[in-house]
């Protein structure tokens, strides 16, 4: 059931891009309960595993899997959008193709990537409630408060929103974007240090 969640959020995934693309205002704001239910669906997902006991390496490979599409896709689309500079997409691009390259070690041995940190920080940093959590509200008030900015902008040019209004939203979330940007590295650094003495480790010969 948790990983059927986690698929889901695939085509809902598509559903919020065309709607953000839709040169109507009304389907725009659509956009922004849609995008609040694929963020939310990221904690249902873990919710469900954790409660049904079905928690697996392929659910934590499928769930950042998932993330990584959702983050990537929506960077993309609302720098295209000129929402957000494309600093912060080639960020989270690079972030995480390196992390994910060096979760792969430890998923393809069959370990949880999420397992892989040992010190304290770098477990604080990556799968605290606290991290977690501030990481995806984040995320949360970024994607959807960027699709009403969506909405709003294309109302002002109709001239049924006042441009301050549109230009007063744009600034907080271009804000919060970075916020959320500063969360991204700092989840994804420790996973790196972490990873580097392993990397120089010695392959046993079979």
């Amino acid at each position: 059931m948790a990983n059927l969640i986690t698929v889901a959020r695939f085509p809902l995934l598509i559903i919020v891009v065309f709607a953000l693309y839709s040169g109507s205002p009304a389907v725009q704001l659509i956009a922004v309960p849609l995008m609040g239910l694929l963020i939310a669906m990221d904690t249902v997902d873990g919710v469900v595993a954790r409660r049904r006991r079905e928690v697996s390496a392929l659910g934590s490979v499928l769930d950042i899997m998932a993330d990584r599409a959702t983050e990537l896709v929506m960077w993309i689309c609302y720098a295209d959008l000129r929402l957000i500079p494309v600093a912060i997409p080639i960020i989270y691009v690079l972030r995480g193709t390196v992390v994910d390259s060096l979760r792969g070690f430890r998923a393809g041995a069959g370990q949880a990537p999420f397992s892989a940190m040992r010190t304290k920080v770098g477990i604080w940093l990556v799968k605290s409630p606290f991290m977690r959590t501030s990481y995806g509200a984040s995320k949360l008030v970024s994607f959807t408060g960027l699709a009403l900015t969506r909405a709003l902008g294309t109302y002002a040019a109709d001239g049924v929103v006042a441009q301050d209004t549109a230009r007063l939203c744009l600034l907080i979330f271009f804000i919060t974007s970075w916020v959320s940007v500063a969360f991204c590295l700092a989840r994804g650094i420790p996973v790196v240090i972490e990873a580097l003495p392993w990397l120089d480790e010695p392959k046993s010969s079979s």
